[in-house]
């Protein structure tokens, strides 16, 4: 059995991914934005699931979420589910705290990060890019960004699986009540690279859509754009991943 952290998982797809890995017998951190969206968890945590609570649109605490998952039981496998569609948070929520996650968390050998289609929309630009979220962001670049980072992560490391998921247009709060994809198929595939001992899930580098490997947008696999991105992060961030 595996430990798994699912960030974003109060509702949506992040809460049905953490509900399936608890059915299955995992241990399951879960992850809520602040104290009154934690206690909508209380079911999850009364079966056995730790929980962390801060809002990734503020890097201290994601700092402060890493420091204390560093300090507990290892976390074996990451399921990257946290994000939002529009707003200021964009940048800091979709890309920004992944990458710190990633670059700070000792142990995981296993990342999920969420894609989206909206990532074939996305420019592989970095200047100018509002890391902070000063402004609202662009959804499509962030989710492209990510995509890439999930990339760069396999590459430059060869003893963790990295893959990029999209869960398709699902009737989520984010995705609209008419979406029109499976809720249920939305977040099996990141379940099944998560903890499974499948051959067809111990890849890396993949981006995913309901188990079947897609082709990403053309940049993803750039490693000049992969470098220039990992740089502009780090510089952002002062926080080099290991």
């Amino acid at each position: 059995m595996s430990r798994v952290l699912v960030t974003g998982s109060a509702e949506g797809l992040g809460r049905a991914a953490a509900e399936a890995l608890l059915s299955a017998g995992h241990d399951v951190v879960v992850h809520a934005r602040n104290q009154e969206r934690a206690t909508v968890l209380d079911t999850l945590v009364a079966r056995g699931a730790d929980i962390v609570v801060g809002d990734f649109a503020e890097r201290d605490d994601v700092r402060r979420i890493a420091g204390e998952l560093n300090d507990a039981e290892p976390v074996d496998a990451v399921i990257h589910n946290a994000g939002v569609w529009s707003g200021p948070a964009v940048m800091p929520v979709n890309i920004v705290a992944p990458y710190l996650l990633t670059a700070l968390l000792h142990g995981p050998r296993r990342h999920v990060y969420l894609s989206s289609s909206s990532h074939f929309s996305g420019r592989p630009a970095l200047h100018g890019v509002d890391w902070r979220g000063v402004s609202a962001g662009s959804y499509a670049d962030s989710k492209l960004f990510v995509t890439t980072l999930a990339a760069a992560m396999a590459r430059l490391r060869p003893d963790v699986l990295s893959n990029a998921v999209d869960p398709g247009w699902v009737p989520t709060r984010m995705g609209g009540a008419g979406a029109p994809d499976d809720l249920e198929l939305g977040h099996q595939t990141q379940e099944w690279l998560a903890v499974s001992d499948a051959s067809g899930a111990l890849v890396s580098g993949g981006y995913w859509y309901h188990r079947r490997r897609l082709q990403p947008h053309a940049a993803v696999h750039d490693e000049a754009f992969q470098d220039r991105l990992l740089i502009a992060l780090t510089e952002e961030t002062t926080t080099v991943p290991t």
